[in-house]
């Protein structure tokens, strides 16, 4: 038998910088090794399965397309043993063989491909196929920063030199009378290839690891990787004679072939929740980037729940490869109560799958996603209406919170907005397309009024002039909703006005009931003593108006651009930062109703009784405010209401 030769090699120069960066400060998590070479192999069984279409003569084209991975733990070093057991009612003496110290052992192998001796040489010691040379130029050009290059070269073998004292790759080409190979390395510089005998079509990668790495060759070890990292691969992963990855890709089957309760099936497991989905949506896309997706939307929302802010849940594949299970910028943040996952063929591999760096080809695949849930809600929309309420009761804050934010899909989120106003029914919404169709002729703006609830908007004045006017206006309820309507500013070319705007151009409209208005003298001279009495640190303006039907007066704001509600928020934003101390409200533009009947008291009782009357000016005004809701400290108040009840006659 002739002797086998061992050849020794060096590594290209380029290939030890790349093996010292990916060792020593590429990989944040050492475990990203077994994933890396899982996606190797089931590359190479892919590649085999193409082949056995196109030739005819294959090497052991018997064998199963699969990965087998076994684990070796470390054993000591221990004497033979005797112990003395008891087997059928007698006693015997049980030997326990003695053990020689070994390494730990971690075996990776797949029937795939496999490699001659000139693709062993390519494929792990030059840059011909691992393309540590551009790997290095890049490096070079970014400053150092390496973790923005994950992703973006094929140098993902090496990561295994990170936990191997040594390592030895024995493969065997699929060509007929292909020779068995051993490549052999312990990733200091050089590499040896001999022929050996019986390998199998394949290659085999035979880890033996450094002993503060020794976990990764316990079995409980690697199955919890596989299965975090490498459980949709379409090839079966056998650990210790087990297959490990049963659950199938979902997202990559055509959705006529998946039934309702494996899309259920599948949500549980992958976002480990023991609910049903509210909804999915499934599709998959060739251009601008090839993109299978499959997006759940819960049926419940952690954050109203109080569980604080939801985290992305979305994962990142690449052919079935899990790159990132929680990309931060894979979705835009108002979708961040989705789960489900995103599988791109064009995403870079082997480098390292720890995060996605590549900006420009993660923000496609942001807007690809975006555009498409958008359009998914409006069809839910359209075609199940109390489906879409659903969805808006439980995630609507979310799309309002990407029409405040979302410039790009500003214009198809608004059109999934939905409210309550004063031409439905409580608890009935509307759309804003809805509500364009009902305007009045001439109608240029949109009204909407914020409050805590549909009673505290309904019996304040500022709804009274455009109930007057059969003119609707939408009733907004959260916080958020001021930003909204600031930030969209406008739909379908209508502006969105506040009720309590002070500049709003209504027409004027007959209410006999209210009787008379006051003259135009008294009445400028009642609106400069209201002025002069208030005082210009509480009023800007004192004036009369249209607007009030059956209140006396209204507190109305002096920049058109901060609704009441808005200088709410800003005031306890205030108060949380600490810098509150002064209760006294900003000044406000104080509008008076000439028609009612206080204010036409309060015109004649300044001349014949200015002390009675200027209590009742203030009243009127603390009144306005807390219809505004704006009056923090009632206590100065309640003290005036009990002056003014002492000046009530006895009988």
């Amino acid at each position: 038998m002739a002797v086998k030769t061992t050849e020794k090699f060096e590594f290209q120069a380029e290939v030890k910088q790349v093996l010292d960066i990916v060792v020593h400060s590429l990989y944040t998590d050492k475990e990203i090794f077994i994933r890396e070479l899982v996606s190797n192999a089931s590359d190479a069984l892919e590649k085999m399965r193409h082949t056995q279409i196109t030739e005819k003569e294959i090497t052991d084209d018997h064998l199963d397309l699969c990965i087998k991975i076994t684990t070796d733990p470390a054993t000591e070093d221990k004497p033979e043993e005797t112990k003395e057991i008891e087997k059928d009612g007698k006693k015997e003496v049980e030997v326990i063989p003695a053990t020689v110290k070994s390494p730990p052992v971690l075996t990776i192998q797949d029937f795939g491909i496999g490699m001659t001796h000139d693709e062993l040489i390519e494929n792990l010691g030059t840059i011909a196929h691992s393309g540590s040379k551009s790997f290095l130029k890049a490096l070079q050009e970014s400053g150092g920063n390496n973790e923005n290059l994950i992703g973006q070269f094929g140098v993902g073998f090496y990561s295994v030199f990170m936990v191997a004292e040594e390592v030895k790759v024995y493969t065997r080409s699929w060509q007929k009378d292909a020779p068995s190979l051993c490549w052999k390395s312990d990733g200091s510089g050089s590499y040896t290839i001999e022929e050996v005998e019986g390998e199998r079509r394949g290659t085999k990668i035979v880890i033996t690891l450094k002993d503060e790495f020794k976990q990764f060759a316990e079995n409980y070890t690697v199955k919890n990787i596989i299965e975090r990292y490498s459980s949709f691969i379409e090839f079966p992963i056998k650990l210790d004679d087990a297959t490990i990855n049963t659950t199938q890709a979902v997202w990559l089957k055509n959705k006529q072939d998946v039934t309702e309760e494996e899309y259920k099936e599948f949500y549980k497991f992958q976002a480990k929740a023991f609910d049903e989905p509210m909804d999915w949506m499934h599709f998959s896309v060739d251009a601008p980037l090839a993109i299978n997706a499959l997006l759940f939307i819960p049926s419940s929302n952690p954050e109203i729940m109080g569980f604080g802010r939801a985290e992305p849940a979305v994962a990142l594949h690449c052919r079935k490869i899990l790159i990132d299970p929680q990309p931060k910028t894979l979705i835009p943040e108002w979708l961040r109560f989705l789960k489900g996952v995103v599988d791109s063929a064009d995403l870079p591999l082997n480098i390292s799958r720890e995060s996605m760096q590549d900006s420009a080809l993660v923000q496609k695949l942001n807007s690809v996603i975006s555009k498409r849930f958008v359009k998914h809600l409006s069809q839910i929309a359209k075609k199940e209406p109390d489906k879409y309420t659903t969805f808006w009761r439980t995630f609507g804050i979310f799309i309002k919170e990407g029409v405040s934010s979302d410039f790009t899909h500003r214009d198809g989120l608004s059109e999934l907005l939905r409210f309550e106003s004063s031409m439905t029914e409580a608890g009935k919404l509307t759309s804003l397309n809805e509500y364009v169709d009902r305007m009045k002729d001439g109608q240029e703006a949109i009204y909407y009024l914020v409050g805590p609830s549909r009673e505290s908007i309904e019996s304040g004045p500022y709804l009274e002039a455009f109930k007057a006017r059969s003119i609707e206006v939408l009733f907004l309820y959260e916080p958020i909703d001021d930003f909204v309507m600031s930030n969209l500013m406008q739909y379908q070319e209508k502006k969105f006005v506040s009720g309590d705007q002070q500049d709003i151009k209504l027409e004027k409209t007959d209410t006999p009931e209210q009787g008379e208005s006051l003259a135009d003298d008294a009445l400028k001279q009642l609106c400069d003593w209201l002025r002069e009495s208030l005082g210009k640190d509480r009023v800007v303006d004192v004036s009369a108006g249209d607007r009030l039907v059956e209140s006396p007066a209204i507190a109305l704001n002096t920049d058109a651009f901060m609704t009441t509600n808005m200088r709410r928020i800003m005031k306890a934003m205030s108060q949380q930062k600490g810098e509150a101390g002064d209760h006294t409200p900003n000044p406000v533009n104080l509008q008076i109703n000439p028609r009612h009947g206080l204010i036409k008291n309060l015109a004649s009782l300044k001349d014949s009784s200015p002390e009675t009357a200027k209590l009742i000016a203030e009243q009127i005004y603390d009144n306005a405010l807390i219809s505004a809701g704006l009056l923090e400290d009632p206590r100065t108040m309640i003290k005036r209401l009990h002056s003014l009840m002492e000046k009530i006659p006895a009988k």
